[in-house]
């Protein structure tokens, strides 16, 4: 859970920059500021696993495939909401967008430790 959750942090703010943060919730232009964003997650969480759990290496995949998922939901409710900075569900949608990524990293922690 610690590897994942620092990894979710070096990934979605450390790494993240306002390109990919705008960009991916977006109406249109949304695709590709959105797959760096999650392949960036991918990047730094697979070489992460490779070296602490190298049997789980297709955990790396399924995160990215969540994170793309809930990103991209996030990115929708807030194009057609209009959910900016200035909207009061902005800090509403970005916590459920947040806890959605560290219940991923839970799940699959859980997995990873039963098996």
């Amino acid at each position: 859970m610690v590897l994942l959750t620092v990894k979710h942090i070096i990934a979605d703010f450390v790494l993240q920059n306002s390109w990919m943060a705008h960009g991916k919730d977006q109406k249109t232009g949304w695709a590709l500021p959105l797959l760096t964003h999650c392949l960036i997650h991918l990047a730094v969480a697979l070489p992460l696993i490779l070296i602490l759990a190298p049997r789980f290496w297709f955990v790396a995949f399924i995160d990215f495939a969540i994170h793309i998922t809930v990103d991209r939901a996030k990115g929708l409710v807030s194009a057609n909401l209009g959910v900016n900075q200035e909207h009061p569900w902005f800090w509403t949608v970005i916590g459920i967008d947040q806890a959605l990524h560290h219940l991923t990293g839970f799940g699959l922690s859980i997995f990873m430790a039963a098996n």
